[in-house]
């Protein structure tokens, strides 16, 4: 096992608390987290995309997005977590292949099947899941992204909040069975959802931390083991970067003349 991801996977343990893995997008924000004291870091694909001029959603060239977020395992001598979407239409064995030559520390792979707008079945993926994990050996720490929170992938919504919940179980059941070492029910919001998704999951916990929802503390009280923010450090970043450059573009109407 290499010893990244054998640090990601102790970072993971009970009594560590929840791990908290900020997602970067390029080699500047990898350092930048790595600088700011955080033990490991995500990718995030959304992210990553933007900054090679895509948009989400597998919309971004495979070898692009691989290639850059090679480059970011490189940046760092931190452990990275890398967010290879559905798989990009990699091979189970392909995408294990990958994460040993990269050095990757770990994956997450997400159910949803873009193309069609709709989720993977849970035991073909489970089976995906399985190839991942006899191909990459038990070194890289594979998240497996559910997707059921994501209204639109079941039936435009209707579906109660019960009942996903009820559908999260089962297939984290399955994928954790499967090989994966967390499950990560992306958008599941809310106390009661959250803590019952923790509580009935017989495996770690990846809760995405987002604006409006539940605080860092508050997932950690309710025993989240892994706590992520998506696409929002991006985001922000980039709200920061046109504040301060509108800041500079109007420093000649200031009263100093330009001390942006």
């Amino acid at each position: 096992m290499n010893e990244k991801a054998r640090e990601l996977r102790r970072l993971h343990g009970e009594g560590n608390g929840p791990l908290l893995l900020p997602t970067v997008w390029d080699a500047t924000s990898a350092r930048a987290a790595e600088a700011a004291g955080f033990p490991a870091v995500g990718t995030t694909s959304d992210g990553v995309a933007s900054a090679l001029g895509y948009g989400g959603r597998e919309s971004a060239p495979r070898d692009e997005m691989l290639a850059a977020a090679a480059r970011i395992v490189r940046s760092v001598a931190l452990p990275v977590s890398v967010d290879l979407e559905g798989g990009y239409g990699l091979a189970p064995e392909e995408i294990g292949r990958w994460l040993v030559e990269t050095g990757a520390a770990g994956c997450n792979i997400e159910d949803s099947r873009h193309a069609e707008g709709t989720l993977a079945d849970p035991a073909e993926q489970a089976e995906r899941i399985a190839g991942i994990r006899a191909a990459a050996g038990d070194a890289p720490v594979v998240n497996a992204r559910i997707d059921t929170f994501l209204r639109d992938r079941i039936d435009g919504g209707k579906t109660p909040e019960a009942e996903l919940v009820e559908e999260t179980v089962r297939r984290a059941a399955a994928y954790l069975e499967a090989g994966a070492d967390c499950v990560f029910p992306i958008l599941a919001s809310g106390r009661e959802t959250v803590g019952a998704l923790v509580k009935r999951i017989p495996g770690p916990v990846n809760i995405l931390c987002r604006p409006g929802g539940l605080s860092v503390r508050e997932l950690a009280d309710l025993g989240v083991a892994r706590i992520s923010w998506g696409p929002f450090v991006h985001d922000h970043a980039r709200e920061q970067l046109v504040a301060h450059l509108a800041r500079l573009r109007t420093a000649l109407a200031g009263p100093e003349g330009g001390a942006a």
